[in-house]
């Protein structure tokens, strides 16, 4: 009888941590690399390796040394390669008996910190952010309504009481409302609309900040809209809450263009 080829990877026990002894199979899925940028070779192959199918959550990768070996490159270039692998949330690197590296599921927020980097060091202007708002937070409002369950307007509600009471307080930061337009994207329940919404988040903060240089009371008014817009969803009212956001978008886009424009308006 013919021997049975290895399995080609290694899968995590259920409840528990992958065999320390068992890991993916080098041969069977990596290619030696060329000198040079070492490194960014062997970080794609695992990334195509993990698109495919091929890798997938709970699997271990091999040791340094093996990799070492299939790769033809030194241990430095193979711990560069894993450190970046981990920083992008792609691998998790565990030590002890049972550790290694193991390939991950990167999370919403993880990958939504990666584009919000990516955005702030763009050359992005408040007005231009302002306007994408009005075509993202708008457009997704029919899914928000369609979705949204009891969790979720629970915790929006509570949002919205936390703001009134900062409001008064004097301790109101426009952080509040910009997790506030974060988690009405997030009753999408969709795993690429919260990707999104976590990357938009340092932006939304800044087109927030600017307008309300312009005018200093906008938190009020606004939070005045977030009640009325979460009540809107409530009774999955698809009109009434689109125009209550179009009307809400619009007063920050307005504000930011006094700013830029050098007006220094302040509203009531």
């Amino acid at each position: 009888m013919p021997r049975s080829e290895p399995p080609v990877h290694d899968r995590a026990r259920k409840g528990g941590a992958a065999d320390p002894q068992a890991a993916v199979q080098t041969g069977a899925l990596f290619n030696p690399v060329t000198l040079g940028r070492a490194s960014e070779a062997i970080v794609e192959q695992v990334r195509a390796l993990i698109q495919q199918g091929k890798l997938t959550p709970g699997d271990r990768l091999p040791s340094e040394r093996a990799l070492c070996e299939t790769f033809g490159v030194s241990r430095v270039t193979v711990r560069e390669a894993l450190r970046v692998l981990e920083s992008g949330g792609l691998v998790q690197i565990r030590v002890g008996a049972r550790g290694g590296a193991f390939v991950t599921s990167p999370s919403n927020e993880r990958v939504g910190e990666r584009l919000s980097d990516l955005l702030a060091l763009s050359p992005l202007t408040a007005s231009e952010v302002t306007e994408a708002r009005m075509v993202f937070e708008v457009g997704i409002l029919p899914h928000v309504i369609e979705r949204a369950d009891e969790e979720d307007i629970a915790a929006l509600r509570a949002m919205i009481e936390e703001s009134e009471r900062s409001l008064e307080a004097g301790t109101y930061t426009m952080a509040m409302s910009a997790a506030f337009h974060v988690r009405v994207a997030a009753c999408t329940h969709n795993a690429a609309v919260e990707m999104l919404v976590h990357s938009f988040h340092g932006p939304l903060l800044m087109s927030l900040q600017e307008a309300r240089v312009a005018a200093p009371l906008m938190g009020h008014r606004g939070a005045v809209e977030h009640r009325k817009l979460i009540d809107a969803v409530e009774r999955r009212d698809v009109a009434t809450a689109t125009a209550i956001m179009r009307e809400h978008l619009q007063r920050t886009a307005d504000r930011v263009r006094q700013v830029a424009e050098g007006d220094g308006a302040t509203a009531g």
